[in-house]
């Protein structure tokens, strides 16, 4: 990983979120249980490109919605891909692939398409679209780039860009904790990063794996109707991965006779505070290991896939970045997504 750009919308604090919206959209008795759940969310401020706050988006139909994602992460997505280009001191022509990772927005022609004709790729530039793989999706995306650059000796760059803020659903008479959970959780973003022959100066992709539970399908849900993706999230989700993250990590870091001992920086997607606490406990990690993970969730509550991307980012930029780091993400099927990274 070379050059990272960061691109946000306007952020608002949790605690402006509940007053100003979602505490009318949570009334009478739910509305106690729902308040619980946002000062539990390990979230102080969150960014939205549609802030409830501004407009109730809860009632539009998919169509709208989707309509507005492309106008909103048009620019977002440009200025992201021009901070990683300029960082890495590379022209738009020489990107070999382009991908983009979303779970929160569709059109054709698409963002790939688009922004590589506004940015002025070369219409010979590769590119891939990766959607709805959901919160882990950086981690494919990257390992995708990454075999690119490998294969074909050109540099390549990969786009996360989230807009969940365009999925707020209805308001429920009833308590529907898992919407409560994803209203308090979600931000938006758009982080892109380039990968390029001989890197110097960022992270080496060393390993990828992939682990899925299929008979957890049913725990992590994203759902399409007829307005907007709806969340499903069980609460028995942290127990599915309490089972599998030390094994499937310790397999990994094995193959380069490696322990968990061995690596200094952890980039773990921030889920919710839960997720965070299984994986620092599975793994015997210090109190300290998960702070980078923590001070992105509450800076920008869990932006999906590009969450991990925020995360690497703030590792690479700290005073002293960590030589060897591990990425791990989590989402729908249940899977599981780990990285290994080495500074060059």
């Amino acid at each position: 990983m070379g050059g990272t750009g960061v691109a946000l919308p306007p952020a608002a604090s949790q605690a402006e979120l509940w007053s100003g919206y979602f505490a009318a959209h949570y009334p009478g008795r739910v509305a106690p249980i729902a308040e619980k759940i946002f000062s539990n969310a390990g979230v102080r401020t969150r960014q939205a490109a549609v802030s409830p706050l501004d407009e109730d988006v809860s009632g539009w139909s998919t169509e709208r919605r989707m309509r507005r994602y492309q106008e909103e992460a048009m620019p977002l997505g440009k200025e992201a891909v021009e901070r990683a280009l300029v960082a890495s001191g590379l022209a738009a022509t020489d990107v070999g692939l382009f991908a983009v990772c979303s779970c929160t927005g569709y059109a054709t022609p698409g963002l790939d398409i688009l922004l590589a004709r506004d940015l002025g790729m070369s219409p010979r530039t590769q590119r891939l679209f990766i959607g709805h793989m959901g919160c882990y999706a950086a981690l494919p995306g990257l390992g995708a780039i990454s075999d690119f650059v490998t294969s074909r000796g050109r540099p390549a760059l990969l786009l996360c860009a989230e807009l969940t803020s365009l999925h707020i659903q209805p308001p429920a008479a009833r308590l529907e904790t898992q919407q409560v959970v994803s209203h308090a959780l979600f931000g938006d973003a758009a982080v892109a990063v380039v990968v390029r022959p001989e890197q110097r100066g960022g992270y080496a992709v060393r390993e990828i794996a992939a682990l899925t539970d299929p008979t957890t399908a049913d725990h992590m849900s994203w759902e399409v109707t007829d307005l907007g993706f709806r969340m499903g999230l069980s609460a028995r989700v942290p127990q599915v991965l309490a089972r599998h993250v030390r094994p499937m990590v310790d397999e990994l870091l094995a193959a380069h006779d490696l322990t968990v001992a061995d690596v200094d920086g952890w980039a773990v997607h921030p889920g919710g505070p839960r997720i965070l606490e299984t994986v620092e406990r599975r793994l015997d990690l210090p109190e300290t290991a998960l702070a980078t993970s923590r001070a992105v969730l509450d800076a920008h509550g869990n932006c999906s896939s590009a969450t991990v991307l925020l995360i690497l980012d703030a590792l690479r930029r700290s005073p002293a970045p960590p030589r060897r780091v591990l990425a791990l993400a989590f989402g729908p099927g249940l899977t599981l997504y780990a990285v290994l990274l080495e500074l060059v």
